[in-house]
């Protein structure tokens, strides 16, 4: 037992909490705005690291590894994971936007297979696994009867900047207020002036470029990508999203450091459980609190 919950596990599962959170966030912010599971945001979080493979090979030879090639690296993933969300939204859920909502339901699913599919056609990119490359030297901390690696530390970091950022842009911001209006009442907050596709728009390229992060941050701490690596951690990343309680943001950060954490300890104790852990979870708290750990009952509009 004593192998298993210890404080290698702790900064594992913290660190793999952080990738699964920033994928979340984009869950849970499209949720809480149009009320659709993108069951696309996965992908997003698969281009952003062919995006930041990308900008490695084009700068590398200016920069040469290390922090400003990282830092490069990382605006190029948001960037690419906020532009496909945009476009995404614009070309393929725009148009169903007051359609029933099992059509942009299957959309989301459409849209994820096509990406995945696109991509694995899409020249030197091909459906073939290739190994991410070593941005940053890594370098290894050891201490405490644990052992922790740059990579590690730059996942926490990265994650709880972008995090705090995201915080303060919904609490304190003009553009954060006209999302909650828009979350709240979409009809009341247009007769306030407020141009909700606009708020749309801001809201699936915030959460595309979270999702592009991780994907940077994934690469580094697992050097191996493909165009399908989006599937598993984008479904985790939703049920992370439930855990804590769809459309609630500080939920969707609960909800996958508790998913990142019970998973370590689940790969510690069995390699078999790990994956497992994530759907036992889900069921778990939807039986004793179908609305998520932060979620809560919001009555549907007839």
């Amino acid at each position: 037992m004593g192998s298993i919950f210890n404080i290698q596990q702790v900064i594992n599962g913290l660190q793999l909490g952080s990738i699964y959170a920033l994928i979340a966030l984009g869950y849970t912010m499209v949720y809480g705005i149009v009320r659709l599971i993108n069951f696309a945001h996965g992908d997003f979080y698969m281009l952003g690291a062919y995006a930041a493979y990308a900008a490695f090979y084009v700068f590398n030879s200016f920069l040469g590894k290390g922090s400003p090639l990282a830092f490069l690296a990382l605006v190029v993933a948001m960037l690419a994971g906020g532009a496909i969300a945009s476009l995404t939204n614009l070309l393929a859920y725009k148009p169903l936007r007051y359609k029933p909502k099992l059509s942009s339901l299957v959309t989301a699913i459409g849209v994820s297979m096509f990406l995945e599919y696109f991509f694995s056609a899409f020249p030197f990119i091909g459906p073939s696994p290739r190994g991410f490359p070593e941005i940053l030297p890594k370098v290894i901390f050891r201490g405490f009867g644990a052992e922790i690696s740059n990579y590690v530390i730059i996942d926490l970091v990265v994650a709880a900047i972008l995090m705090s950022g995201l915080t303060f842009l919904i609490q304190k911001t003009s553009l954060g207020r006209a999302m909650r209006a828009v979350s709240q009442d979409k009809d009341a907050a247009k007769l306030m002036g407020i141009d909700v596709e606009r708020i749309i728009t801001w809201t699936f390229a915030i959460g595309g470029a979270f999702a592009g992060a991780a994907g940077l941050l994934a690469g580094l701490t697992y050097p191996r990508i493909d165009p399908y690596m989006g599937i598993i951690p984008g479904l985790k990343a939703f049920i992370a999203a439930v855990l804590g309680g769809i459309g609630n943001v500080p939920g969707a950060m609960l909800g996958a450091y508790i998913l990142g954490l019970a998973e370590t300890f689940a790969n510690a104790y069995n390699s078999m459980v790990g994956d497992g852990i994530a759907f036992a979870l889900l069921i778990i708290v939807l039986l004793v609190r179908p609305t998520g750990i932060l979620g809560e009952k919001i009555a549907d509009k007839i």
